[in-house]
């Protein structure tokens, strides 16, 4: 253990932790305390219902051409399973968040198992690109909503000292999925074909989503102070209406380079493959910025870092309009992947500072509907651009004033009030 945060070893031992409890070394109240072994061990299997969630959210354009060639398709109608997957995801979120709130995440997290796995398999044994849009779009949305926001948002109740970064590695998960699934669906579809890699990502999905939901359990902070905000309060409030606001325009800004960049780099000159790989460079820069939290956190408060962050992905779009060159590109990117995963890592800690951990998941869920609008209007609005001028000057100043606007609109938020502090009852003292 270094400054007080786990290392690899502690992790080994998080999942031997139950034949403990039991004995006189360690009181269940002692394992059951926020940043306990037990609060790290659901940091574990945030950790990788992330990794699952949106490994395989992201690994869909590699079926893409696949299965457009099976169906003889087009690349709209097929496009439009991610589509509906991703706004079936976000759309959901404010139920299964208040789901996971009243309920507890482990039935959320078992039905999100059951959905995703069995939404994968079947789409494996489709003929018909409608029934698809049924088993991937409806199977692998309701799978993702149901595990992903009920599991993450119990961190804030599971820990204290340590939440900023134990939110940090949980979010670090997703970046880790993004790079690693797509590359193992794409060797599965070169060796076995399309269709046995989607049974195969579906099998194992269903199972780590599932050893997740046996794992995950409500937080002995689940009690919150009756001071604190209740959602309708919080939804209501300008503070929100500025930092949701602010979360629509700064991801449809994100959201132009994380599609069109690949082109943009080709037009420029470079091969396709190399192209490919600019996306990735986002993705593993976010994962040092999501990590990094936990380190920053200590020179500065959290409210000033998440500016500092919208800002630093508002000034990274004019760096690409500037610079342009493949290398260029590849400096853009890791700035932009670096400010995006700190801005990622931020933004429960933020909510969590301004209006608490009551009926957090819920307040998670409405909030990331911003991302489905922007996932929606972002690409839109960057592709008129581009189609209207035939090149990408337009689109990326269209950015640079979104990325502007979503550092104006929080640019005025100061530092939350303290907040009281919570029950902290263990589940021993709760009942």
């Amino acid at each position: 253990m270094v400054d007080g945060q786990p290392g690899c070893s502690e992790f080994v031992t998080l999942f031997s932790l139950r034949r403990l409890n039991g004995s006189h070394r360690m009181p269940p109240s002692a394992t059951l305390a926020v940043d306990s072994p037990t609060a790290w061990r659901m940091l574990a299997a945030a950790f990788v219902v992330g990794f699952v969630v949106f490994g395989i959210v992201y690994s869909f354009g590699v079926f893409l051409s696949p299965i457009m060639s099976d169906l003889g398709t087009s690349r709209a109608t097929t496009s439009s399973y991610y589509a509906v997957s991703s706004l079936v995801f976000y759309m959901l979120g404010p139920l299964t968040g208040h789901a996971g709130d009243r309920f507890g995440p482990r039935a959320l997290a078992a039905v999100g198992a059951l959905a995703l796995g069995g939404g994968l398999v079947a789409t494996a044994f489709v003929h018909d690109v409608r029934i698809g849009l049924l088993t991937y779009g409806l199977g692998v949305g309701v799978g993702a909503a149901c595990a992903y926001i009920p599991t993450f948002a119990i961190l804030g109740g599971w820990f204290d000292r340590h939440r900023t970064s134990a939110l940090g590695i949980a979010v670090a998960g997703t970046g880790c999925g993004m790079l690693v699934v797509p590359p193992i669906a794409a060797v599965l579809i070169e060796q076995t074909g399309w269709r046995e890699a989607m049974i195969v990502l579906g099998l194992g999905s269903g199972f780590l989503l599932s050893a997740a939901a046996l794992t995950v359990a409500p937080p002995p902070a689940s009690r919150a102070a009756r001071t604190e905000a209740s959602l309708g309060s919080a939804i209501r409030s300008g503070t929100f209406r500025t930092l949701y606001l602010s979360w629509v325009v700064g991801t449809m800004a994100l959201f132009v380079p994380l599609v069109y960049l690949p082109a943009f780099a080709a037009e420029q000159g470079a091969d396709a493959v190399s192209a490919s790989w600019l996306i990735s460079v986002v993705g593993g820069a976010s994962i040092v910025g999501r990590l990094g939290i936990g380190y920053l956190q200590r020179f500065a408060g959290i409210v000033p870092l998440y500016k500092a962050a919208v800002l630093a992905m508002a000034a990274s779009y004019v760096m690409w309009l500037a610079l342009p060159g493949f290398w260029w590109g590849v400096v853009f990117a890791a700035v932009l992947g670096l400010a995006y995963g700190l801005r990622i890592a931020l933004v429960a800690p933020v909510l969590i500072a301004f209006f608490g951990l009551k009926d957090l998941g819920a307040l998670l869920g409405v909030f990331f509907t911003a991302t489905g609008i922007a996932g929606l209007l972002g690409p839109f609005v960057a592709g008129l651009a581009v189609d209207a001028t035939g090149g990408y000057d337009l689109a990326i100043q269209i950015t640079i004033v979104m990325g502007a606007l979503s550092f104006i609109a929080v640019l005025p938020l100061a530092d939350p009030p303290p907040q009281p502090p919570a029950q902290r009852q263990t589940e021993g003292e709760a009942q």
